[in-house]
């Protein structure tokens, strides 16, 4: 990369491009962080940034599932009590079947809150507003946000300077969060590893004949995952990853066809579905950045991984990524280190690669085996869904891996819920 150069019109410790929630988590998280007397000095870029959801309003399309690790970490940003409220659905159980097996039938591998003494397994969170508290939390912290869209870099020895179409910054880190299409990675010669999945998913939110129970329901089937999340308002949210034919043909279905593919799918577990909005539909691709740090930058989230979404574990994969980093900062920061040195850097990313493999590995382990295996293999990994059902130690296993309490985690997201 060149060297920077001229002077820079503002100077922060660290520049974070892209204001979606992992970014936002970052910046929040930075500028939140305690590091003596005098506080981080941290910008985001973010051209759009939202506004939250009007009161009374449907929910939106976009939701993600918020794990224990994720709260706490939402908690340590100063965002967590503007998104706990009326919109936000916590949720106590979780269904996963297989196809194979009926939605009552008791080989049904049922995860419950209270096995493990917790009051819930998470949050199911509209998008936007999950980024736009998170935002609002880094404002009034005093970050200074930059309602602009990011152009280029040029990294130099002490420094990188940070050009957008408002003008120029200048900051000791950089933390690209601009998503899997990163101009941050492009810029500063990072590269990702893409492959497709042969699948798409499609997002929509629904009215069902019977209550959700609070429930989180998914079923594999050999053409896909189908989930059902509940929403504050008794609707629930698909996510819907077919293969590419099947995703095509649904696609072009009218609505009402849609929702009998649907009830299909779904084998009645919620009864009759009724579409409440828009489908939204997207491409399934797995990216894996080979390095996630060059010199004074470092990728989060999508930027740096993007995995299958069945497990719903994408943001908060990178949330934690966020934590991560926002903790190895704020320690070479109160050590009077660079903030951008190497030496960070590396911590982080060998920190956050090895986690993230461990989780990668799991999902398309389970999209491989539970949804399109057929050999004998797959079938004792569908049979073992009941297995787990009716083991109490194998189902705190797995529900310390949904709350996402398992693992090495960054300190803000250990701390009591």
């Amino acid at each position: 990369m060149p060297e920077a150069t001229g002077a820079a019109k503002e100077a922060f410790d660290v520049v974070v491009v892209g204001g979606g929630p992992v970014g936002a988590c970052a910046a929040a998280l930075l500028q939140a962080a305690r590091v003596g007397a005098t506080p981080l000095r941290v910008a985001l870029i973010e051209p759009q940034p939202p506004s939250p959801p009007p009161e009374g309003a449907a929910p939106d399309a976009r939701v993600v599932a918020i794990s224990r690790a994720s709260e706490r970490l939402l908690r340590s940003a100063g965002a967590w009590t503007r998104i706990a409220g009326d919109r936000a659905c916590a949720y106590q159980r979780m269904r996963i079947w297989h196809e194979s097996v009926r939605p009552d039938d008791p080989a049904v591998l049922v995860f419950d809150a209270a096995d493990v003494g917790e009051p819930n397994l998470g949050y199911i969170v509209e998008n936007r507003l999950l980024q736009s508290a998170l935002i609002a939390s880094f404002r009034a912290a005093g970050g200074h946000l930059a309602e602009a869209q990011f152009t280029s870099l040029a990294i130099g020895a002490d420094a990188v300077s940070v050009e957008t179409g408002a003008g120029t910054l200048r900051a000791r880190l950089v933390v690209g969060a601009d998503g899997a299409r990163s101009a941050v990675r492009a810029a500063t010669g990072l590269t990702a590893e893409l492959s497709d999945y042969g699948q798409a998913a499609i997002v929509a939110t629904v009215a069902t004949g019977h209550p959700h129970q609070l429930t989180a329901w998914q079923r594999f089937m050999r053409q896909g995952t189908l989930a059902f999340l509940p929403l504050f308002d008794g609707s629930s949210s698909i996510v819907w990853s077919a293969d590419a034919a099947l995703a095509a043909s649904l696609g072009g279905a009218s609505d009402a066809d849609f929702a009998r593919a649907l009830d299909r799918a779904s084998d009645l577990a919620l009864g009759t579905t009724r579409l409440l909005g828009e489908r939204l539909s997207f491409p399934l691709r797995r990216l894996a950045a080979p390095r996630y740090i060059a010199a004074r930058v470092a990728l989060v989230g999508d930027a740096a991984h993007v995995v299958h979404p069945l497990a719903g574990q994408g943001v908060n994969l990178g949330l934690l990524d966020a934590g991560a980093l926002a903790q190895l900062v704020a320690a070479a920061v109160r050590q009077r280190e660079d903030p951008g040195s190497l030496r960070v850097l590396r911590d982080y990313e060998r920190w956050r690669k090895s986690e993230v493999a461990v989780m990668g590995t799991a999902i398309e382990g389970f999209d491989r085996l539970l949804a399109h295996g057929t050999g004998p293999i797959a079938r004792a990994a569908q049979s073992g869904l009941g297995w787990v059902s009716r083991s109490q130690e194998l189902r705190r296993v797995f529900i310390a891996r949904a709350l996402g309490v398992s693992g090495e985690l960054p300190e803000a997201a250990r701390g009591a819920s």
